[in-house]
């Protein structure tokens, strides 16, 4: 569920995904789980002109599921074949690929491991080539994550300025959490394998955050919408009410205990912030003024700084 201000809204829905294939990393499949097969960048390609898949040997044919007992996948599937002995420097041997939906390779008897990615889900399954065409499935235990946020009372964020980052759902002894997959934009469709996740929501670039745990089911659709309770603040110096904002200052942001937490330079500064108490800080020349102001959570609203010695400050004003 959802922590602190946050609300979250599941619905589940039984669908095939559709969207761009990556390399994912490896998952339990045929009692191989704590196999760890190497990253894109290494495993040793083919080697030669013809590959593996090309020669010699008995055909065999590979197809994918999201759930047992599910239909096949159709596209979207990275299939890659690796050698299981690694070779001198450490590598698997990759002796074929395919992309696609089910594939048919033509190997060489014996035994291999086959990855099958599928977006950011993946399984990995020993197979064992003989001289008679045979079928093999890999069911990749995988479902679908679409995100998006809203600000109260439903008001949709601009999808530029929302990206959401997903991490492993459980957090290492240091507290850290591995990343997945960053910026991921709204709306999108994740493949993922089944469990629980956890998505940082980021509105602007500020201090707008939400954290969620989130969990996918296999052969679903996850859709989960989050509520920011935050607004977007445009400052301007000025030397009468409405006036005209002037040019070349400097901002400084703090937050309700004082610590600065964003710096901005121009005639406007226009932020997005959480809801609460903050004070900015404006320099012009070599004068400086402040205001106290509040951010209520869906009110964007304009806050204009008057340069008048009422709101100046002493630039010495907490030296020693």
């Amino acid at each position: 569920m959802f922590e602190g201000t946050s609300r979250l809204f599941l619905i589940w829905l039984a669908v095939a995904l559709i969207a761009p294939a990556s390399m994912a990393m490896a998952q339990n499949a045929d009692g191989i789980g704590n196999l760890k097969l190497p990253d894109i960048s290494s495993y040793a390609p083919p080697k030669g002109e013809t590959p593996l898949a090309l020669s010699g040997g008995g055909a065999i044919t590979l197809s994918a599921q999201l759930t047992d007992k599910g239909a096949d996948i159709t596209r979207g599937i990275v299939w890659r074949v690796f050698k299981p002995e690694a070779a001198g420097d450490g590598k698997l041997p990759m002796v074929a690929s395919a992309h696609g939906g089910s594939a048919v390779f033509q190997l060489e008897p014996g035994s291999y491991l086959v990855h099958a990615a599928y977006g950011r889900a993946g399984a990995t399954k020993r197979i064992t080539v003989g001289k008679d065409a045979r079928r093999e499935s890999l069911v990749l235990d995988a479902g679908g994550l679409k995100l998006d946020a809203v600000l109260s009372g439903g008001v949709r964020i601009p999808p530029k300025k929302l990206r959401f980052s997903i991490y492993e759902g459980t957090a290492e002894a240091n507290g850290d959490r591995a990343l997945i997959i960053p910026d991921v934009e709204p709306n999108s469709v994740v493949r993922l394998n089944a469990g629980v996740y956890h998505v940082v929501s980021t509105y602007g670039a500020v201090n707008a955050v939400i954290r969620s745990d989130i969990r996918v089911e296999a052969g679903k659709l996850t859709e989960a919408t989050v509520e920011h309770r935050a607004a977007e603040e445009t400052m301007k110096l000025v030397r009468e009410t409405g006036g005209e904002a002037i040019a070349d200052t400097s901002w400084s942001l703090l937050n309700e205990s004082g610590d600065p937490i964003k710096e901005a330079v121009g005639a406007f500064a226009s932020m997005v912030l959480a809801e609460g108490q903050y004070t900015i800080i404006a320099k012009n020349r070599d004068r400086i003024y402040q205001k106290d102001f509040t951010v209520v959570a869906g009110q964007n609203q304009e806050i204009e700084v008057l340069a008048t010695e009422a709101s100046a400050i002493d630039p010495e004003e907490g030296a020693d």
